[in-house]
């Protein structure tokens, strides 16, 4: 029996600025269900590496497959329909969401963008609020008036509204307090554990990424250094 191919499959990948190399032939891959850490310092390439996986930035060379279909060969029209199953979660739970959006259109959005909204969308904005740990009264409230950790939970709502099966979280903690950092990991863990989710985890956090990935990866100069098993199939 044939097996399936992983979730995410980057081949040999490549990002130029200019003159210098930020990704330098790097390659892994990424199951369904898996949690895979990309760790290093600042400029290391990790996060370069994270916007040509989601195509925001087109790589220079290798390949980008995502559940079987190599994204890179794909036009802009073509690659549409795919974007929703591939979503991110931002560093700045602030400066990810628009500060003139209340919580609850913030989190539509997606949905009228990708023409999902229809009679039922109020109750798929209030089912992603409560799937987060936000009360329904939170979605009335602008960015300004939650908590960083209440910020960070709606943008992860809305990174969930069109039912993505993959999240690339770039630093998704360390804009946070200490004490709010582990709300937010068990939260991840719980929604990967019930919806099957592959995650790219960002990260210069080598404690959270062990304890919370299956496998790291460390990147130096644009380039895999080293590649470890984390502690997350203990989680």
């Amino acid at each position: 029996m044939t097996s399936p191919p992983p979730l995410l499959d980057v081949r040999d990948l490549v990002v130029r600025y200019g003159d210098a190399v930020a990704v330098d032939h790097v390659s892994f891959d990424l199951a369904a269900g898996e949690t895979l850490a990309l760790i290093g310092p600042s400029g290391c390439g990790k996060s370069s590496t994270a916007t040509a996986v989601l195509q925001l930035r087109r790589p220079d060379g290798g390949e980008v497959w995502f559940e079987g279909q190599e994204l890179t060969a794909l036009d802009e029209r073509r690659l549409r329909p795919l974007r929703p199953a591939m979503q991110p979660v931002f560093q700045d739970p602030y400066g990810s969401l628009s500060p003139r959006h209340r919580i609850r259109d913030a989190v539509a959005e997606p949905l009228r963008v990708q023409g999902r909204w229809g009679a039922a969308g109020p109750d798929r904005v209030a089912e992603l609020l409560d799937l987060v740990g936000l009360a329904a009264a939170h979605g009335d409230r602008l960015p300004h008036e939650l908590s960083g950790g209440q910020c960070q939970r709606a943008g992860i709502a809305r990174a969930l509204a069109c039912e993505p099966r993959l999240l690339v979280l770039d630093e998704p903690v360390s804009a946070l307090d200490p004490s709010l950092r582990a709300g937010i990991l068990n939260l991840l863990a719980e929604l990967q554990e019930r919806l099957g989710l592959g995650y790219l985890f960002i990260s210069h956090d080598r404690a959270v990424v062990r304890h919370f990935s299956d496998r790291v990866i460390e990147m130096r100069a644009g380039r895999i250094i080293t590649a470890s098993a984390g502690q997350g199939t203990d989680r």
